[in-house]
C-alpha cells in the first residue's frame, strides 16, 4: 500500500542554517534516501491522501528518539516542506520508515497518511 510522507517544519528554521549546517542535513537526508531506495519502500508520484484521522504522527522527543502518535496534532507554525512517497506494507512499517527520516532545523515533525485508492 501506497503512503505519503509529509515533513512539517517551521521553515524560517531551515533558511537559518548556515551554508555548513545545511550541507550536513542534505548529506543525511540523502543518506536515508540510499537506505530505503534499494528496498523498493520509496515510490514515486503525488497523490489524493485519505482524511487526516487516518494519520500517525512522528516527533522527536527531549531525548532525541521519535516518538509515535495517532493523528496530525502539528503545531500551527508547522508547514508541509515536503513529500516522500513510501510504499509498505501497512501503516506501522510506513511509521517505523519514517522514524528514521533525520529530523532537524526546519524539520520537526513527520505524518503518514495512507494514499487514497480509487480501484
Amino acid at each position: 500500500m501506497r503512503y505519503a510522507m509529509l515533513i512539517f517544519g517551521d521553515d524560517r528554521e531551515w533558511t537559518e542554517l548556515s551554508p555548513a549546517d545545511e550541507q550536513d542535513l542534505m548529506e543525511q537526508i540523502y543518506g536515508w534516501y540510499e537506505r530505503w531506495q534499494p528496498t523498493g519502500k520509496i515510490a514515486d508520484g503525488g497523490a489524493e491522501l485519505q482524511p487526516r484521522e487516518a494519520a500517525r504522527t512522528v516527533r522527536a522527543a527531549a531525548d532525541g528518539q521519535p516518538v509515535i502518535t495517532d493523528g496530525p496534532y502539528l503545531e500551527l507554525k508547522e508547514v508541509i516542506g515536503a513529500v516522500v512517497m513510501l510504499e509498505c506494507d501497512d501503516i506501522d512499517e510506513a511509521a517505523r520508515i519514517a522514524a528514521t527520516w533525520p529530523l532537524a532545523a526546519g524539520m520537526s515533525a513527520l505524518e503518514v497518511r495512507p494514499v487514497m485508492s480509487r480501484e
